[in-house]
């Protein structure tokens, strides 16, 4: 059964030239769920945790106590995606456990003790981000979530509760939320609890101390005053509390509770030996490089502008298409190619499609469904930007890095701007064109554009950007004004774009890691920036450190009966 259990959930495919490998798929749907259970009451969906013990990526591990690794977090990650498209009418969403007695015990320690530390790393990420979606889905979808704590709540198991919006715990003497990963396993609660304890619930710091050092948690009345929850309730008024707390939150979403749902379909992709396909979302390898070419393709005709239409096409509609292909080619890319250090971007296509898409997106803001496409698109191009991989853009002939996918220009670590056209290239030179829709709807974790962040001490240079919103900007202009880092012409290009390619595979992955992520994110520090830099490269350090992953490590030893031997250096 575990083995079944296990080729079911991963895929397999043979590279060529290569050893067999493990794919991890990050496509599910509720029919194939095995850890979530999802129910729907009026406008209320509770959303259940019942992990199968035997359900885990790979072998080697049960899933006890509610525990989760990656396959568990994939499928809560689709059940919030179809939450916010295919039931408009939810306004609260309730997270619970379906087992007596237990919430969630936290990510499996087994697994993390036996996983490679790219994939603890990928793992954490993606929870992360899966829990940001539920803080977003609260903070713009007038979908809320509550949590109802039935029971020990530990490690990522109150990192879950903390990603909603109010906490319910059952008041049984011996149900608690606890954060032990310091005092047990010598690393940190990976998924935000740290940082989420002090400044999203306010909690103290000394509170907060002592708190994340206590292996046992919190309990009771102490567990409300300190802000860990906010409200306890007896076994026997549990059940209603929860139903009367839902149906508040649920009767101030601004949600249609009549309209109907957008299916989410199973997207069309193709995977050889060196490319992945979508239908506008292509991946050309270069393995000897160590790069991949993402390219994305406007449109082939105008989208519709009206909101009828909109709904009509659907999961078809070209940028919740191109939201949700690019998202799954990111993950995938992330999971299953980490020696693929270099992504280059380039699109291809009509721009005045591409801007026809926008214009429909921010013509149609009232409209639900329009508006969970937008923060879709957001969401996604945020996960390009905390991706440790180094991004280049490419903008050549037949490109149309126009409104939304201009972002790809802005987040990339530098540009390419062919200025001029190719030899024997009859197609017009390459523009690029500002929209109305980089101004504002797409900002990046640190709550400001990646326009603002680009030019934080110049708000001058954001006005004349936006002076030419709508139009063809050419090469030489686009350098004056800062939207590319270099535009040599058809002597230089290929000598420069090969040469940075090259040079990035010379670096050092590590410190391009280090680098990249303590450049992109200038300005203000939010609750996201400090999960994703401040709370990941602490992490990531830890993670390979002997007092946590060492043979005599807290989190080799945790649940032997060993003590963790530390080396007691500070460093």
């Amino acid at each position: 059964m575990v083995l079944q259990s296990w080729i079911n959930r991963v895929t397999l495919f043979l590279r060529k030239g290569a050893a067999l490998l493990l794919m991890i798929d990050f496509s599910t749907n509720p029919t194939a769920y095995k850890h979530w259970k999802l129910s729907f009451e009026d406008r209320v969906a509770t959303l259940a945790m019942d992990v199968r013990e035997d359900g885990g990526l790979v072998p080697g591990y049960d899933l006890k106590l509610n525990s989760y690794d990656l396959g568990v977090d994939i499928e809560l990650y689709d059940a919030i995606q179809r939450l916010r498209f295919e039931h408009p009418e939810i306004g609260t969403v309730v997270i619970t456990s379906a087992k007596e007695r237990v919430f969630c015990s936290g990510a499996n320690i087994t697994m993390l003790g036996k996983s490679s530390h790219a994939h603890k790393v990928n793992f954490c990420k993606f929870t992360n981000e899966t829990r940001n979606s539920i803080e977003d889905a609260t903070e713009n979808s007038g979908q809320t979530y509550i949590c109802a704590i039935n029971g020990t709540a530990a490690g990522g198991g109150y990192e879950l509760a903390l990603a909603t919006d109010h906490i319910i715990l059952i008041d049984d003497g011996s149900s608690a939320v606890s954060l032990p990963e310091v005092p047990l396993l010598a690393v940190l609660p990976g998924t935000g609890g740290l940082t989420r304890v002090v400044d999203k619930r306010h909690v103290r710091r000394d509170h907060a101390d002592v708190f994340c050092t206590l292996t046992e948690g919190m309990r009771g009345k102490r567990s409300v005053s300190w802000k860990l929850v906010d409200e306890i309730v007896p076994r026997s008024k549990l059940d209603d509390t929860v139903r009367e707390r839902a149906t508040e939150f649920a009767n101030k979403s601004d949600r249609p509770a009549n309209a109907k749902g957008i299916k989410l379909t199973p997207l069309n992709r193709t995977i050889s030996d060196d490319a992945v396909t979508y239908d506008h979302v292509s991946l050309q390898f270069d393995r000897d490089l160590g790069m991949v070419k993402i390219n994305i393709s406007a449109p082939d005709e105008t989208p519709p502008s009206d909101v009828a239409a909109i709904h009509a096409q659907g999961v078809a509609f070209w940028p919740m298409a191109i939201a949700r292909e690019l998202d799954d080619a990111i993950l995938h890319l992330r999971a299953n190619e980490t020696e693929i250090g270099t992504w280059v971007f380039t699109t291809s296509g009509d721009a005045n499609l591409v801007e026809a898409a926008d214009a429909a997106l921010l013509d149609n803001t009232a409209d639900w469904f329009v508006r969970e496409v937008t923060l879709f698109l957001k969401r996604v191009f945020k996960r390009i930007d905390v991706t440790s991989r180094s991004i280049i853009t490419l903008i050549e002939p037949g490109s149309c890095f126009a409104g939304s996918l201009l972002e790809l220009v802005l987040a990339a670590d530098r540009s390419y701007m062919l200025a001029g056209t190719f030899e024997g290239d009859n197609r017009p030179e390459a523009t690029v064109r500002p929209g109305t829709i980089n101004f504002g709807p797409l900002p990046m974790c640190n709550g400001i554009t990646r326009l603002e962040t680009r030019f934080l001490s110049e708000p001058e240079k954001i006005e004349d950007i936006r002076a030419e919103t709508g139009n063809d900007i050419d090469a030489e202009t686009a350098e004056d004004l800062g939207l590319v880092t270099f535009a040599p012409d058809d002597i230089d290009w290929e000598d420069e774009v090969r040469l940075a390619i090259e040079e990035r595979a010379s670096f050092s992955p590590d410190s391009l890691t280090g680098m990249e992520a303590s450049l992109r994110f200038a300005g203000p520090e939010t609750l996201e920036t400090k999960i994703f830099g401040r709370l990941s490269a602490w992490q990531n350090w830890i993670f390979q450190r002997p007092n946590a992953v060492g043979d005599e490590g807290a989190l080799k030893r945790f649940g032997t009966g060993l003590k963790a031997d530390f080396d007691n250096n500070r460093v």
